[in-house]
C-alpha cells in the first residue's frame, strides 16, 4: 500500500504485530499510521505490517528483521521510518544508529502533529508540556557533548555536571514554568465555565475518534466556521457555541479534540484541562464515522478514553450516538445502518441516530433526541396570571418551552403551561416566589 503527499521527506511506515496483538485491526491501524505520517507532511512511500515473534529490549526487532528492514529502507531511499508503536528511548536510538535514518514512534508522531495544529495559547502550552515530557525520557548519553563539563579554572577545575544533567535541569525548569502558565490558563477557563454554568444552560460535548466529523457536525449545528478537514486532529482547541433546540431550549455545544488508539499518556495528562469540557457536559454526543471499516474498533477506543476520564454512561453521563457520514454509503448500506441503529438502540438503550454532517440528513432527529434527553428532568408549571403580570409569561417564553398560552378575552387573565429545565425552574421559583405562594399550580 503506497500513499503519497507533497513532501520532501520519504518515509516507510511500519505497523508491528508483536505476540498477542489483535491482528484483525492491523490493516486499519496501518492505514491510520500512514494518514498520520501524511498529515505531518511526510511522503509515505511504503506501508507494511511486520509480524514480530519476540520483542527485543534494545532494538524492538530481532537481528534478521533488522537487516531485512534496513535493505527495504535503502531500496526505497527512505529518510525516515515511522514505527506505529511506542518505542523506548534506547530502542529508538539503536534503530536510528542501525538504519541511519530518523525513527519516529507513534507517540512522537502524534505529538508532532499536535505541535503543528495547536493555535490557542492553551493548546500551545499543553502540547509543549507533553512534548517536553516525552523528550525528557529521550535524553540519553549518545553524543560527546554529553560528557562532563569542567567547573572552576585551570588545573584545579572539578568535574562539574554532565551535559545531560544540565539538559535535564533546563527541561525541568521549563516544564515547571509551563505548568504554572497552564495553571493560570486553567483558572481562566474555570472562570469562563463557571459563568456559563451560572447562565445556566445545559452543555453538550461532541466526542469521538479523530476525523469522525465532529467539527463538520459542530459547524452544521452552530454555523461556527470551525476548521473541518478530512485529516487527523484538525481540531485541538475546544470551541463552545450556543444552539437553540427544537423546543426553544438554549444549550451550549462544545467541539473537542479527537481521540485515537493508544493516545499518548503525556497528551491525556497535558490536555486534562481541555477535556474538562467533556467531563462536565450534561450530555455526550459520540460522533462515529460509519464509513470507516473499523468503526467498531474506533468506538471501543473512544469508550476506553472516556473511562480513563471518568466520563460516559458508566459514570451516569447520558450518551447519544451520532452515526455520521452516511452520505458516503450506497443505498443498501444506508438501509443496513438504519436497521442496525434501531437494533443497537433497543439492545443498549442508547439513543442512536444515523446522520450526515455534510448534507444535514438526520441532524434534526439528533437535536430532538438531545432535547428529549434534557427534558427528562424538566418541571411542568401551570399558572393563571392577571394581565399586569405578563412579564412572568414573557420570562417563561424566553427560558422554557411554553406548551400553551391562552388569554381570556373578557378578563385578560393569562393561563400558561410551560416546561422548565431543573436550573431554570429553580431560578423561576427564586424570582417569582410571591406568585407561586399565591396558589399557582406548579
Amino acid at each position: 500500500m503506497t500513499q503519497t503527499a507533497p513532501a520532501s521527506t520519504r518515509a516507510l511506515v511500519i505497523h508491528p504485530l508483536p505476540p498477542g496483538t489483535d491482528a484483525s485491526r492491523a490493516d486499519a491501524r496501518l492505514e491510520e499510521a500512514s494518514g498520520l505520517a501524511i498529515a505531518l507532511g511526510l511522503e509515505a512511500v511504503d506501508a507494511i505490517i511486520e509480524p514480530v515473534r519476540k520483542l527485543e529490549a534494545g532494538t524492538f526487532f530481532g537481528k534478521g528483521k533488522l537487516e531485512t528492514l534496513h535493505e527495504r529502507i535503502q531500496a526505497l531511499e527512505a529518510q525516515a521510518v515511522i514505527i506505529d508503536s511506542a518505542l523506548s528511548p534506547v530502542q529508538q536510538r539503536n534503530l536510528e544508529k542501525r538504519w541511519q535514518v530518523k525513527v519516529i514512534d507513534r507517540t512522537g508522531l502524534i505529538l508532532e502533529i499536535f505541535a503543528e495544529r495547536a493555535r490557542t495559547r492553551e493548546g500551545t502550552l499543553q502540547v509543549e508540556l507533553a512534548r517536553l515530557t516525552y523528550e525528557r525520557s529521550r535524553l540519553v548519553r549518545t553524543w560527546t557533548h554529553l560528557e562532563r563539563q569542567r567547573g572552576g579554572r585551570g588545573f584545579l577545575a572539578g568535574p562539574g555536571e554532565t551535559q545531560i544533567e544540565t539538559d535535564r535541569r533546563l527541561l525541568a525548569s521549563k516544564m515547571a514554568k509551563l505548568r504554572r502558565e497552564l495553571e493560570q490558563v486553567k483558572r481562566t477557563r474555570a472562570l469562563h465555565r463557571t459563568r456559563r454554568q451560572a447562565a445556566p444552560w445545559p452543555s453538550i460535548a461532541l466526542v469521538g475518534y479523530t476525523n469522525a466529523g465532529k467539527s463538520t457536525l459542530f459547524n452544521r449545528l452552530t454555523a461556527a466556521g470551525v476548521l473541518a478537514k478530512d485529516m487527523p486532529f484538525a481540531t485541538l482547541d475546544p470551541t463552545v457555541r450556543g444552539v437553540r433546540l427544537p423546543s426553544g431550549r438554549r444549550v451550549l455545544v462544545s467541539d473537542t479534540v479527537g481521540f485515537i488508539t493508544d493516545l499518548p499518556t503525556e497528551l491525556i495528562a497535558a490536555f486534562r484541562a481541555t477535556l474538562e469540557e467533556v467531563r462536565e457536559a450534561d450530555i455526550l454526543v459520540h460522533v462515529r464515522d460509519l464509513s470507516d471499516p473499523d468503526h467498531e474498533g474506533r468506538k471501543a477506543d473512544v469508550e476506553s478514553v472516556l473511562t480513563a476520564l471518568d466520563c460516559g454512561p458508566a459514570h451516569g453521563q447520558p450518551l447519544i450516538e451520532a452515526w455520521n457520514k452516511i452520505d458516503r454509503l450506497d443505498e443498501e448500506a444506508r438501509d443496513d445502518v438504519v436497521w442496525a441503529a434501531r437494533i443497537a438502540a433497543s439492545k443498549s438503550r442508547v439513543s442512536v441516530h444515523p446522520v450526515s454532517a455534510v448534507t444535514g440528513e438526520g441532524v434534526a432527529a439528533l437535536l430532538e433526541a438531545v432535547d428529549a434527553a434534557l427534558g427528562r428532568n424538566d418541571e411542568r408549571i401551570v399558572l393563571d396570571l392577571p394581565p399586569e403580570q405578563a412579564e412572568i409569561a414573557a420570562w417563561l417564553h424566553e427560558h422554557g418551552e411554553v406548551v400553551s398560552d391562552r388569554r381570556d378575552a373578557k378578563t385578560g387573565q393569562i393561563r400558561i403551561e410551560a416546561r422548565l429545565a431543573g436550573p431554570d425552574a429553580g431560578r423561576f421559583r427564586s424570582k417569582f416566589a410571591a406568585v407561586l405562594n399565591d396558589g399557582a399550580d406548579a
